[in-house]
This record gives structure tokens, sequence and C-alpha cells, in this order.
């Protein structure tokens, strides 16, 4: 219930303790989850003193239970790890303080654990968190690397050395963080999160050795997961060894199985890249080589054709050709002319000797009437009818002087 209170009637600090003690009595007896960060078993005291603290979030609480609630799970719960407890909160009023007073304690087991991650893993895997095809692809030769790994650890002294043997001018911008305990999973997702948020950085690798499941949790919590899925830049997951299998290995856009696989799958060999381009490069000298000695085998095949070896010699043959059917037209033509010039001569022979030129050569005259008609017969003239008598050199006028009969003078 709120309390009304103004300026000038304030509760005091003993009331508004009791009333919060009245409200937190209300909640009564819950079960929490979380990992024992501090124990304190003092020789001879019968309260057990731990803190309990949620792995993802920077938020602990602390908790009080009799010796024997302790004793009953002593041998199996220590400092790190983690516990359900049957608590009931309470407010110790006079110095404001919130604790939970546990009556039951009880371990979670590594089946629990992977029992809850499989779950996890489930829901992940359903809102597409894992999908192959969000995945994006790693830089052929990264200039920065973000390396996430614990300090001084075995991890970063794998992928930096192992990084740089296989290309020396490779770049680190590494962050040391707990990489187990209470304080790893939120100590990670910074260091992701500030990297991602460098334009220079390529990749990302998260690196760790290996450990116990219960070391590897950190890199299975869902607020890691969910840091990784959401960065811009490529993520590389090496936690432990080949057989680990934590959900950031599902999440990164890359798996490694150990440090030193992940140095090795981010950055290239120069030896090997070297070697590479030098098999490239004689493979297109062999490929240039081998496209010139064809086009020269090519260009020598076609001078080697008459037609180009000898170009004037298909203009040789067609003028023999042209020369001799020339030739042969011209004689053709000549006995054509020769026949026809022997013909005409012939034929002017024959004109000339049926022609009445050549008869009154012969001696022989035409007479004519005045009418120009050429008298062939006697009877057709008159007597004393005057005529012309044409002969080779010329005419003359006639005279009938009297018919003669042409019986008679036959």
């Amino acid at each position: 219930m709120a309390v009304n209170t103004t300026p000038e009637s304030p509760l005091p600090v003993g009331e508004v303790s009791r009333l919060i003690g009245g409200w937190i009595d209300r909640l009564g007896a819950v079960w929490v989850e979380g990992q024992i960060t501090q124990l304190s078993r003092r020789p001879g005291a019968g309260v057990v003193f731990l803190t309990l603290r949620d792995p993802s979030y920077d938020i602990s609480v602390s908790v009080t239970c009799y010796r024997q609630v302790f004793d009953a799970v002593a041998d199996v719960v220590t400092e790190g790890a983690r516990v359900v407890v049957l608590a009931k909160p309470e407010w110790y009023a006079p110095r404001g303080q919130l604790s939970l007073r546990a009556t039951e304690i009880k371990p979670v087991g590594v089946g629990e654990l992977l029992a809850r991650l499989e779950l996890l893993k489930k829901s992940l895997a359903a809102e597409g968190l894992f999908a192959p095809e969000r995945k994006k692809a790693l830089p052929f030769l990264p200039q920065l690397i973000g390396l996430v790994c614990g300090r001084a650890s075995a991890a970063e002294r794998d992928v930096l050395e192992n990084a740089r043997h296989r290309w020396p001018a490779v770049r680190f911008e590494v962050r040391n963080v707990a990489v187990q305990g209470v304080h790893a999973v939120p100590q990670v997702v910074q260091a992701v999160k500030d990297l991602d948020d460098i334009d220079d950085v390529d990749v990302i690798i998260v690196a760790r050795g290996g450990g116990s499941v219960e070391d590897l949790l950190p890199f299975s919590d869902e607020q890691l997961v969910r840091a990784v899925a959401s960065c811009r830049t490529p993520v590389v997951s090496a936690i432990g060894h080949e057989p680990d299998n934590p959900l950031l290995d599902h999440v990164a856009d890359l798996r490694a199985s150990t440090p030193t696989d992940a140095a090795k799958k981010v950055v290239p060999d120069v030896g090997e890249e070297y070697e590479r381009v030098r098999m490239l490069r004689d493979r297109a000298r062999r490929c240039v080589e081998g496209f010139v000695e064809r086009e020269e085998r090519g260009l020598a095949h076609a001078l080697a054709r008459p037609s180009i070896e000898d170009p004037h010699r298909m203009i040789d043959e067609r003028a023999d050709h042209v020369a001799s059917l020339l030739d042969r037209g011209r004689r053709c033509l000549r006995h054509h002319l020769d026949r026809a010039d022997s013909e005409l001569t012939h034929t002017h022979a024959r004109v000339v000797a049926l022609s009445p030129a050549a008869t009154l050569k012969r001696g022989y005259a035409v007479l004519q009437r005045a009418d120009g008609h050429v008298v062939r017969d006697p009877g057709e003239v008159t007597a004393d009818e005057a005529l012309r008598a044409r002969v080779a050199e010329g005419e003359f006028s006639v005279r009938v002087d009297a018919r003669v009969d042409a019986q008679a003078d036959a």
C-alpha cells in the first residue's frame, strides 16, 4: 500500500524500515538459483553466511542459514558452485539490509545444467540466432583482430603466437577479462561490445582454454549469446577443446576447436599464400606461353598456305588463263571475220557478176520508153517511137525504125 507523505509530515526512518520489512515479509519463501561467491563458516558459530550471485548480471544477495542446513551439502558445495536454495526474504531494520534466510540448499548438478542448457539452446535456435544464413563471412586478411581472453592465459599466447607466425604484420586489440566465475559474463559481454564498436576491428576472437562444464558455463549464457548475435563484426568462438560445445559456438560466425585453430582459421599463412601466388603466377605464365605457342603455330600454318606464301601465284594463274581466253577470243573473232570477208567477197563477186552494169559492160544495152519502163518485147514499141538506150558508159536516144516481128527474127 502506498503511504501518503509530505515535506511537512515525513515518515521517520524507523517507520520506513518497518514498512519495508512488512512488505518483504509478505513475499514468503521462494526458490532462488545462483552461484556462491563468498562462504563464511566460522568455527563454533551456528549460522553460515553466503553470498549468492546471478552470473549473468552484477547482482548479489546475502544468504544465511543454520549450520545443520549447510552441513547437509557441505561436502559438495563450495565457493563457485551453483545452488538452488529455498529461502525467505528478511529485512534487518536497524541496518536497512535485505538478506535471505535459507531453510534448504540443493546443489545444481551437471546433468541439470546440461538439461537447462539444452532447453535454452532450443529456445534460441527457434528464434533463429543459430541460423546459417545470418552468419557473416570472415575477411580474407584481417588487419586488426579483436581478442577477448583471460589475462596472461595460454589461450592468449596460442592465438597471438600462431597468428603472428602465420602473418607477422597482423595486429591485435586485446581485452583481458575473467573467463570463469561470476564476473565472466558481464566482462566478456562488455569486451565484445567494445571491440564491435571499433571500426578498424575486422574480426573478434573469444578464446578460452579447456575446463569443466561449470568452468565453461559463462560461454553458454543467454546474455552473451544475444550480445554476439547482435554484433556487426564477425565473431569466432574458440572455447575449450574439440569436445567442448558451449552455446557461443552455435551463435558465432565461425567455430574453432581450440585457440590455436582459431588463429589458423582467421589469419592466412604467409608461406602458403606466397606459394599459392607462385603457383598462380606459374600457371598464368604457362597459359600465356601456351596461347602464344598456339598462335605461332596457327600463324606458321597460315603463312605456309600457297595463297599467303606466294600471293601473286593465284593472280599469275588467273592472268595466264585470261591471256589464253583473250588469245582464243581473238582467234575466234579473226576466224569469224576472215570467213565473213570471204563470204562478202564471194557475194560481192556474185552480185557484180549478176548486176545490170556488168551485163552492160559486156555490150548489152537497156532500152527504156519515155515513161522509164524497160522494153522487153518488140510489141511494146511502135514505129518511129523515141527510146533511150542505156549502155555501160552512159545512155543515148534512139528511134524505132520499123517494128520487127519477133517471130520473123527467130
